[in-house]
């Protein structure tokens, strides 16, 4: 690797970085942030490249989902629990449909930047900055809000580490039992609109687990059917904060941005020759990218070239965000031009922001036909492709909002003012994600059969 520093970055253009006032107070955060101990640790994140090397080998599956943004003010347990808990259920579907193990990447305890398409938003004739996560700045349409705060990534780093302490006792305290996970599916199923559709896979998934406990597999006998691992991840945006959270790993000696397990770029900071991408060549964790419809094929070659130049298994995760009316065609070239080089990824299906509309009403929303529609569309396209399927990536939550339309409760145009409580885009919500697992249940199922 050429001379790479966790400050190199800095010698590169740049987007989506807010403007600080106090340069001076910038250092003293970062200076803070170097101090504090790190969020993750860099054995955890080579343990998730392991699993995301049998994924890209085809002996596994990615569930990757969470919120959009967090929230500073609405950061609390049972919202945390809620969207652990839904994981979980889709996980133990995907498992049962695929016969493979689903690792499961959360976007949370760092999910906090988000890149906006305008530097400037407009109400009723007033113009003030975007709001670009609570990292940054405040989501309140003030002046003072929108100013961006560098004492914001100190909080930000508390409530992370928060939420990480709560996610692993989750994981290691029985919310994660496998017997647990099931009968909150079986009630899903009990209540929703089509439960014809989902009750005989949610009744052979019950089956499976009598018989195992017939056998004697247990909670006592296998740790496994009580716990669970569970992987953070976020899109590293904020480079100033990456910075200061990585570590170089002493077992290695090899740097780790230890903010999560996982990170990835967004699909407006991609560009070969900045920042972003300067960052992520250099440190040592499973690394993400979007890839939307106006990627060439030559772009990422040189883009897989600057992120993982030794082909490594589990390194890099293609995560493709095309939309539902552009996949079919855009995809294909990619795929191809990837396995013609005989690179290694792990292909993963963003369905949601290919597919954000508005509405009528003025709300920001997803229908979950499209969703469906492009997730069907990317199983298909790699299964003609001879290709692996390996993941699907969701904006979601464990709450009952209404921010996207459609599903099994018909959730409307006129229903999205009832409970729209994103921090930026409409998210999924509990039924819709379950739903959502169900639904491609089948699909998965087919795609890995006809792997075999």
């Amino acid at each position: 690797m050429t001379s790479w520093k966790a400050n190199s970055w800095r010698s590169k253009p740049i987007q989506q970085q807010p403007t600080y006032a106090d340069s001076a107070q910038v250092k003293y955060v970062e200076d803070q942030l170097r101090s504090y101990p790190p969020l993750v640790f860099a054995e955890e994140a080579r343990r998730l490249q392991h699993h995301l090397a049998d994924v890209c080998h085809g002996h596994g599956f990615l569930l990757q989902g969470g919120d959009c943004a967090e929230s500073f003010n609405d950061f609390n347990a049972p919202k945390i629990r809620d969207t652990f808990k839904v994981m979980l259920q889709m996980a133990v579907v995907l498992t049962f449909a695929g016969s493979c193990p689903v690792t499961k990447v959360a976007r949370m305890a760092g999910q906090y930047a988000k890149p906006r398409s305008s530097d400037l938003e407009t109400i009723d004739g007033v113009s003030l900055p975007s709001y670009r996560g609570d990292i940054i700045n405040g989501i309140d349409f003030t002046e003072q809000a929108r100013i961006p705060q560098p004492e914001r990534m100190l909080t930000a780093y508390h409530q992370s580490a928060a939420t990480l302490n709560l996610l692993r006792a989750f994981a290691q305290g029985g919310l994660a039992d496998l017997h647990k996970v099931n009968k909150w599916n079986m009630s899903f199923v009990a209540a929703n609109p089509l439960k014809d559709k989902y009750q005989r896979v949610a009744e052979q998934i019950e089956e499976s687990l009598r018989f195992m406990e017939v056998l004697g597999i247990n909670a006592q006998s296998h740790p496994t059917i009580h716990e669970t691992e569970l992987f953070t991840s976020h899109e590293a945006l904020l480079l100033p904060y990456e910075e200061a959270l990585t570590r170089v790993d002493t077992l290695t000696g090899l740097p780790y941005d230890c903010s999560a397990h996982m990170l990835w770029i967004g699909e407006r900071t991609r560009q070969l020759d900045h920042a972003h991408v300067e960052f992520f060549r250099g440190i040592h964790n499973p690394v993400g990218v979007k890839i939307g419809p106006s990627m060439h094929e030559d772009e990422l070659m040189r883009l897989l070239d600057a992120l993982n130049p030794a082909n490594t298994a589990g390194r890099l995760t293609l995560i493709t965000r095309m939309g539902s009316d552009a996949l079919a065609e855009k995809l294909p070239t990619l795929i191809r031009r990837v396995q013609r080089e005989g690179r290694q990824v792990v292909w993963s299906s963003d369905p949601m922001h290919g597919n954000t509309v508005k509405a009528d009403n003025g709300f920001k929303t997803r229908n979950f036909n499209a969703i469906i529609r492009e997730l069907k569309q990317f199983f298909a396209v790699h299964q003609s492709e001879n290709s692996y399927a390996g993941g699907i990536h969701l904006e979601m939550t464990g709450q009952d909002v209404t921010e996207c339309t459609g599903g099994a409760y018909q959730i409307s145009e006129s229903d999205l003012a009832k409970r729209y409580q994103t921090q930026c885009d409409p998210r999924l919500n509990a039924d819709q994600v379950l739903e959502l697992a169900f639904l491609i249940a089948e699909t998965l199922r087919e795609a890995r059969n006809g792997r075999g």
